[in-house]
């Protein structure tokens, strides 16, 4: 940038024949820079703007915040490091702030706050669990307005697992709770949940007899938060958040249960288990402070509760059940089916809406997209298959199909009881060729009408 006085100078020495090299050695700059004040596409005292490189993004950091004003910059960040953001978070918060690029949103009332105990958590000693409600699923998954997602955390390191489920009723909830403790690597000494009706009895908090064999089974104590003390279990209520805001609020339509449940657990994995957190002796990752928990291991099977899910049996006579397909008889194609599954078994059981068992399969790994079927089914369906099928060539939309001879015959029969119905009409007797005119029409039609008036 030149001061007014170099920039009368350099003017100055141009006029007096000064080439703009000399010019450039004589004032210490660049010759581009000379050419650029002297030809005026600089202006004295105003420093050139650098390259910005946060303007690439934008438009599209704008676009996601005018539509979702409460998303979380990290979540953004998240988007962005995919679309080749090279910048930091910080950056992009910075960013964000300096351009007022996040709206306010009017319909939100503020929330507001109260003051909350800090409370210890020693290591091993409490797993802390909570359902999220979690709304409008893809219409592909079949559960209509809501998803449930049932979040398990360490409360002393803070490592978390989730299972995403189409119901809360109590056997979904056992294969959820068994499915995270798997994934977190153990047991704790205590489960903590608040006034859940499928474990205790909300207005007194005492735990179901039901229940009581699942903590059994599983040899852990059962904590229930006090009423309307939420943040007893604070560490899993700011999972919940973390989950609903970064990984399902920006979850693609297009994925199905098994693709959304695995990014829900690499989301866990590569988000949750690397984030830091202090300590006595500095910072540590999740995934250190979790390793060191004196965590008990699970026992080798589930405990055994019947699961209850209703299907529609395809049209190739197969039911899908955990990103499998399973035969079933082939008169069932487009009926509604039950699939029973016990946890501690490795079959599944495929029943009418009145508890009739009609096919029993067994369990492939949860989305590994296998067909499994039985030979009789298949059979059967070919059978099925080929008594319906037809030789008969499919008709075109636009295909010419005049009418036929019986058509014909048909519409003929139709003119001439036409004709013989008018009073006085004689039946014909010359020829049925509708393209012979009867004479007696026009004589009748003529009669009465023959004079002047």
């Amino acid at each position: 940038m030149l001061t007014w006085e170099n920039d009368v100078e350099v003017h100055a020495l141009r006029k007096r024949g000064w080439t703009i090299s000399a010019i450039a050695r004589h004032v210490g700059r660049d010759r581009k820079t000379v050419r650029a004040y002297l030809s005026g596409d600089r202006a004295p005292g105003v420093r050139a703007r650098a390259v910005d490189p946060f303007a690439p993004f934008l438009d599209y950091v704008t676009a996601r915040l005018v539509e979702d004003p409460h998303l979380w910059a990290i979540t953004l960040f998240d988007e962005l490091l995919a679309l080749g953001f090279a910048l930091s978070y910080q950056t992009l918060t910075r960013e964000i702030r300096v351009r007022g690029l996040r709206p306010a949103c009017a319909a939100c009332a503020t929330a507001t706050g109260r003051v909350n105990a800090v409370i210890d958590h020693p290591p091993g000693v409490e797993t802390q669990w909570d359902w999220v409600d979690l709304p409008d699923p893809p219409a592909a998954w079949g559960w209509g307005k809501t998803a449930h997602l049932l979040v398990g955390s360490l409360a002393h390191s803070g490592r978390w697992r989730a299972v995403l489920s189409p119901s809360m009723d109590q056997p979904h909830l056992i294969d959820a709770l068994d499915r995270v403790t798997r994934g977190l690597g153990g047991l704790t000494h205590a489960w903590r949940f608040d006034r859940m009706a499928t474990v205790c009895h909300p207005d007194t908090g005492k735990v179901s007899a039901s229940f009581a064999g699942v903590a059994k089974h599983y040899g852990v104590a059962v904590s229930i938060c006090p009423p309307r003390s939420g943040h007893r279990k604070g560490v899993v209520e700011k999972v919940n958040h973390t989950a609903a805001q970064r990984w399902w609020r920006t979850l693609a339509d297009e994925l199905s249960v098994e693709q959304a449940q695995a990014g829900v657990d690499s989301f866990a994995r590569t988000r949750g288990d690397t984030r830091l957190r202090p300590g006595p002796g500095g910072k540590s990752s999740v995934a250190t402070l979790a390793a060191a928990e004196p965590l008990r291991p699970a026992p080798q099977r589930p405990y055994p509760v019947t699961m209850t899910e209703g299907r529609v049996v395809s049209r190739q006579a197969l039911v899908a059940y955990r990103g499998n397909r399973y035969s079933v008889p082939p008169e069932l194609a487009g009926a509604q089916v039950a699939v029973n599954r016990q946890l501690a078994a490795d079959v599944i059981d495929v029943a009418t809406v009145s508890g009739v068992v009609v096919a029993r399969h067994r369990l492939a790994a949860d989305g590994t997209g296998a067909v499994i079927r039985d030979h009789g089914h298949v059979i059967a369906l070919e059978h099925a298959a080929m008594a319906a099928a037809s030789s008969a060539r499919p008709h075109r939309r636009k295909e010419r199909i005049p009418p036929g001879t019986e058509a014909i015959s048909a519409a003929n029969a139709l003119r001439h009881k036409g004709i013989s119905d008018q009073p006085g009409s004689t039946t014909p007797t010359t020829s049925t060729d509708p393209r012979v005119i009867d004479l007696t029409t026009y004589e009748r039609a003529a009669t009465g009408r023959n004079t002047l008036r």
